[in-house]
């Protein structure tokens, strides 16, 4: 999880088609089906290919493949491969590949050490095999998972019953590399010294923070000097022709005109109390100020862009200045 943590990533994790934030691994229906079987000790059976029903009788019947796709999981084996799902589109795959080679290396030595040890004992080649898969189920059989990714259910059964970590933000994941085993994990494979992995720690933990703190600031400029005055002006132009209208004995509804009065006085305040966050500079550690960026300053911005978003509603199109979602999704 910390090798794919960065403030744009915690954003996809968990939504918009991404793998959860909480890391699992998806085998597929025929290898968990034989995987199980290993762990209870008898292995007697797996899923076969069928056959594809396209409801069309002048087709051929087509092959359907034994394997299956899942798109919640973060790793997940399609057929011939796993792929890691959860790195962000802009993120460089060094640093994941890095981790992820490193955890091969070394859980491949511990396989060969175990097997070495079994076949020492006297046992056959595949019944040492067979052992050492079962102690693998065994000790890390909680992390397969073949379900849906982003149900609550899930997330509770990771975390309460299987122990998997649910770390939902950059904040909350970079420290794992300061942890005592990764550190142990790093130097045993000759791969980062513990100073190293320090320093790695301080790079990204750096970068973090300078990306919410710089869509902090571009938020708070954004609102004052582009939505807060369009909205202002479209109001000021709404209570004009209303004020107008009554005067010939038409009454127009004040709603809107409240609304968006509200909406924007809501929004200024909660930009002050962004501008007024980002002010503070005495953090007595790096870990301190990430959660501070994220559990302050990013909360705030969300509230920013919920007014803003509200607003985006109850102004006319030719008074606001930005693209709308609309605009985006739809015309242009």
């Amino acid at each position: 999880r910390a090798a794919i943590a960065t403030a744009s990533n915690d954003h996809r994790l968990g939504a918009n088609e991404a793998p959860p934030a909480i890391m699992s691994v998806y085998l597929g229906t025929q290898l968990e089906e034989v995987f199980e079987q290993i762990k209870l000790g008898t292995v007697s059976s797996s899923k076969q290919k069928g056959v594809m029903d396209l409801g069309v009788d002048v087709l051929p019947p087509l092959t359907k493949d034994a394997g299956d796709r899942n798109r919640t999981s973060p790793f997940a084996f399609t057929g011939n491969r796993f792929e890691f799902r959860a790195v962000g589109s802009s993120q460089s795959v060094s640093g994941p590949l890095i981790v992820l080679n490193t955890m091969l290396a070394d859980s491949l030595d511990w396989i060969g050490n175990r097997l070495e040890a079994c076949l020492s004992e006297g046992m056959e080649l595949n019944a040492a095999i067979l052992t050492v898969l079962k102690e693998v189920m065994e000790e890390h059989g909680a992390v397969v998972f073949g379900g849906n990714g982003y149900s609550e259910e899930w997330h509770k059964i990771a975390v309460e019953e299987r122990g998997l970590a649910n770390l939902r933000t950059t904040a909350d994941a970079l420290p794992s590399l300061k942890a005592e085993y990764v550190e142990d994990l790093f130097k045993k494979t000759g791969v980062l010294t513990p100073v190293e992995l320090e320093s790695r720690f301080e790079v990204y933990a750096e970068q973090y923070i300078l990306s919410i703190e710089v869509e902090a600031k571009l938020v708070v400029n954004m609102a004052k000097t582009i939505i807060y005055p369009a909205a202002v002006e479209y109001l000021s132009k709404l209570s004009s022709t209303i004020s107008s209208l009554s005067g010939l004995g038409i009454n127009l509804d004040k709603t809107t005109a409240q609304s968006i009065a509200d909406l924007s006085k809501s929004m200024m305040a909660t930009v002050d109390e962004l501008s007024a966050a980002l002010q503070k500079h005495d953090f007595a550690s790096t870990e301190e100020k990430m959660q501070y960026c994220s559990q302050t300053l990013r909360p705030l911005m969300d509230k920013v862009r919920g007014y803003a978003d509200s607003l985006e509603g109850e102004v006319a199109d030719s008074f606001w200045p930005l693209p709308t979602y609309q605009e985006m999704l739809f015309i242009k």
